[in-house]
């Protein structure tokens, strides 16, 4: 564990609500965000992440500031998947494109806590029960072969446990009103489908996190290295998103370089597993080594996509909304309360939820 002041905790949780600050009132007016204003927030939240890094290199140690560096490099890479996964959500909702900002961010505000929540436990159970490591080994490895499988792309936001809660909690609304997320309809609150899709956003996360805690409690078990290096990474998703969504098809051998990824992360959790039940005998995989194989890895799946095209494929099955992102093949006529499909009274009528 690392010896980390208060004050930088502290610095940390300003940043944090600061920038989520800065980025709300940014963004208060609903509009579709362009490839220009993304890139410019996500060098924002890189270099964010970046200076943070810098001051952990400076404040707490060389060893600390390799663990983070690696440690974001890592939930960076993998949170590529969530780009994927939010282009669907957003593609079968037929979500407007000025309204995903606003989803978007609340899906953050929600994986800010809940990770939180994740590698808390995560630190308490490694540190009482080594042996913990070769289960989450296991579990990398599993998600290694659903990637080369192509079994990871079955995701289907309309069979989300999370959406089917909500409908049963309060009656969801056939069409968007505008960016709100309830509104009254005979006295009565209802929820529009813009909170359907948060709560997509938000189940899908809770299943990222299940590669994600493994992963980075094998680059290090300290709570500031594991919590702050996971909340840049996420900080950054939405612009990183708008940034990409177009792109998103274009780096087709990504998934395989996040498969080697995390078959390497898995190795790592063996060894370190290992060395600290079975013998000390055993190597250990540094964190510096780790870091440079996940950038070289990454390096080299995006230039193999960039310099080998994918194969073209027919746009049948793709939506034709402002959704960015691929659609699923559903029929557009499906609602959200699974009623029959009524004349449109708003331009955006999404699919059943």
């Amino acid at each position: 564990m690392h010896d980390v002041p208060l004050w930088l905790w502290m610095a940390f949780a300003v940043t944090v609500l600061v920038s989520l600050a800065v980025d709300l009132l940014a963004h208060r007016q609903a509009h579709v965000i362009g490839f220009r204003e993304a890139a410019a927030w996500s060098g924002v939240w890189v270099g964010l992440a970046v200076v943070f890094g810098v001051v952990v290199f400076w404040v707490v140690g060389t060893d600390a500031g390799v663990e983070y560096t690696t440690a974001w490099l890592l939930e960076k890479s993998l949170s590529v998947d969530n780009l994927f996964v939010f282009a669907l959500i957003f593609g079968y909702f037929q979500v407007p494109r000025a309204y995903q900002h606003r989803v978007l961010f609340l899906g953050v505000l929600g994986a800010l806590v809940f990770r939180g929540v994740f590698l808390a436990a995560g630190v308490a159970v490694v540190s009482r029960f080594t042996a913990v490591l070769f289960v989450f080994a296991a579990i990398l490895f599993w998600s290694t072969y659903k990637i080369l499988k192509g079994e990871d792309d079955s995701f289907d936001p309309g069979k989300s446990v999370a959406v089917k809660l909500l409908r049963k909690i309060i009656p969801v609304r056939d069409d968007y009103a505008g960016p709100h997320f309830f509104v009254k309809e005979a006295g009565k609150r209802v929820a529009t489908p813009l909170l359907a899709v948060v709560a997509a956003i938000e189940a899908a996360d809770l299943v990222f996190a299940v590669d994600s805690v493994p992963a980075v409690l094998a680059v290090s078990s300290d709570a500031f290295i594991v919590y702050t290096s996971n909340a840049f990474a996420i900080l950054g998703l939405r612009a990183l998103y708008f940034m990409l969504a177009g792109l998103l098809d274009r780096f087709h051998y990504l998934s395989k370089g996040l498969a080697l990824i995390l078959a390497f992360i898995a190795v790592k959790l063996i060894l370190q597993a290992s060395h600290k039940t079975i013998s000390t005998a055993v190597p250990e995989i540094p964190s510096p080594v780790s870091l440079v194989v996940i950038a070289a890895v990454l390096t080299v799946s995006i230039a193999l996509s960039m310099l080998r095209p994918p194969p073209a494929r027919d746009d049948e099955g793709r939506s034709d909304t402002d959704g960015a992102g691929p659609a699923g093949d559903l029929p557009a006529d499906r609602l959200p309360d699974g009623g029959e499909p009524e004349q449109p009274d708003s331009a955006h009528r999404p699919p059943n939820s």
